[in-house]
């Protein structure tokens, strides 16, 4: 008989991370998945004891209208890129407040997490926050994760469907309430929006990877399209291949380019504009820092000669 070697003391503190990370996701995304949300993400304060973020209310609040449009707002990035989502969140929280008729709901998107050492920050995260979603792949940029994260939101959200889905990265700010009125007026069914690449003639032959949105029906469409699988259409540059899903099915025919509120940040940096929708290419801290001071993000800050002296 061959006998089972017990796992060492050693082992076990290794795993214990995971542990924590898979329970405190399970309990996050059950008490998710069937409420939908009262909130708006990263951008408002977080409720005690709440999973998610949301606007504080009064004791006696009456029932919560029901919104004229709701945005999920997915943020693809990576564990170890805690910085970046620590700058990303003041970004967003520091905007001015959504308009009334609308419900956005941000999420950072990843991969499963493998490192013990992630596992462990993204917990603390997930307490935190409650602003992190965790698929079932191997983290990648364009093996499949765009794929996963399209077709798994149907699943996670059926109890409260979202009238749009975006797919944005953690390089990229995106003007919330600017987006919002872009929407306001739109279809709710067969959108594709973003910044139309120009290829063969076509202004929008697909839509760049730096964010796009597309309505509920058509992200319900990819989770369940076996065309895509039978194809290995997920392996691939991650925005052409969602053109390629939905214009070989016919989908997507009511598209938007909103170009040029949707752009690149130049290697000058003085492309800013104010009617900016969408600035991407933001990779480092002195791009982040260029783009907040241009949208006066900290203009509010209260001066004080005792506590600090900012430039």
């Amino acid at each position: 008989m061959t006998s089972t070697k017990a796992p060492s003391s050693t082992s076990c503190l290794l795993l214990a991370p995971v542990a924590v990370l898979l329970l405190v996701f399970l309990v996050a995304s059950l008490n998710r998945s069937g409420a939908g949300s009262d909130g708006l993400g990263v951008l408002c304060a977080r409720r005690a004891g709440a999973d998610h973020y949301a606007v504080a209310a009064p004791e006696k609040e009456a029932a919560p209208a029901e919104p004229e449009l709701s945005l999920l707002v997915g943020i693809l990035t990576m564990p170890k890129l805690r910085e970046r989502r620590d700058i990303v969140r003041l970004a967003y929280a520091l905007q001015p407040p959504v308009p009334s008729y609308a419900r956005v709901d941000v999420r950072f998107v990843f991969c499963n997490v493998t490192d013990p050492v992630d596992a462990a920050l993204v917990a603390l995260e997930i307490m935190a926050h409650g602003d992190i979603l965790v698929l079932d792949c191997a983290e990648n940029m364009n093996d499949g994760k765009t794929y996963a994260y399209f077709s798994s939101v149907p699943r996670l959200f059926a109890g409260a469907p979202y009238d749009y889905v975006m797919k944005t990265d953690d390089d990229t700010y995106l003007r919330v309430p600017a987006l919002v009125e872009e929407l306001r007026g739109k279809p709710r069914e067969d959108v594709y929006l973003g910044y139309g690449f120009n290829m063969s003639g076509d202004p929008m032959l697909f839509m760049h990877g730096m964010g796009y949105v597309m309505s509920w029906d058509l992200v319900s469409w990819v989770a369940s399209a076996e065309e895509i699988l039978a194809r290995n259409d997920t392996v691939g540059p991650e925005d052409l291949m969602l053109g390629k899903w939905v214009n070989l099915a016919g989908k997507g025919k009511n598209r938007y380019d909103l170009k040029p509120r949707m752009y690149d940040l130049n290697w000058n940096m003085d492309n800013l504009r104010p009617d900016t929708v969408v600035v991407h290419m933001l990779k480092d801290n002195r791009r982040w820092a260029t783009t907040l001071r241009y949208f006066n993000v900290t203009a509010g800050i209260e001066p004080s000669n005792k506590l600090y002296r900012l430039p």
